[in-house]
């Protein structure tokens, strides 16, 4: 008889992560958060490429800067758009200020609902922050509460609001995230983004 082949093992659903970071500053603590993940998925969570979305370059949501009937944009509006369309979930890197997110994070939420195509609605989403008081989480709960209209769909749990100032610090000088259990509770919250948005995907 001859010898029977061994089923190749399925490769996994590869999902494209567009991840923001609401912080511009050289050194943030949410750009390491996106680090993080980029080395976490590499190393751990096949089928998850994370894409970091620079938003430091979009101008200040304008409807005067719109063509096209409201669905014509600024060039670098337009690359941005395509690339919060074209990913299949998002991460989160949102920092807290007054309570709420920051200005470049809200302009960049904005400027991708514009128009008649919705980019963000019907994704999986995750959120992680890192801050000192409360971590960020007030300003979590705000951009869930912007989520709602956008139609962006949130993982609850696990989440992950890092503790900046602690002893020993959990960021190296140059916002690198060094504190292994939180690099642990970031790979978790990724494996749950990943389940989540695995879920959303379109039924053939």
């Amino acid at each position: 008889m001859g010898t029977v082949a061994a089923p190749a093992s399925a490769k996994p659903t590869v999902l494209r992560v567009a991840a923001f970071s609401g912080s511009l500053r050289k050194d943030s603590w949410h750009a390491g958060l996106i680090r993080a993940a980029e080395e976490l998925c590499e190393e751990f969570i096949p089928g998850l490429i994370i894409d970091h979305v620079d938003i430091s370059n979009l101008p200040m949501a304008n409807p005067d800067l719109e063509t096209d009937g409201g669905d014509g944009f600024p060039p670098e509006v337009e690359a941005f758009r395509a690339r919060v369309l074209a990913a299949d979930c998002f991460l989160f890197a949102s920092p807290e200020y007054n309570y709420s997110v920051t200005a470049s994070l809200k302009n960049a939420l904005d400027w991708a609902s514009r128009g008649s195509v919705k980019c963000w609605a019907d994704k999986a989403a995750a959120i992680v922050c890192a801050g000192y008081d409360f971590n960020g989480g007030r300003g979590s709960l705000h951009l869930r509460q912007i989520g709602i209209y956008l139609d962006i769909h949130f993982i609850n749990k696990p989440e992950l609001h890092v503790r900046a100032y602690d002893n020993p610090p959990n960021f190296d000088a140059d916002g690198n995230l060094t504190n292994a259990k939180n690099r642990e509770r970031l790979k978790k919250v990724l494996l749950s983004l990943q389940a989540f948005a695995l879920r959303l995907q379109p039924k053939e």
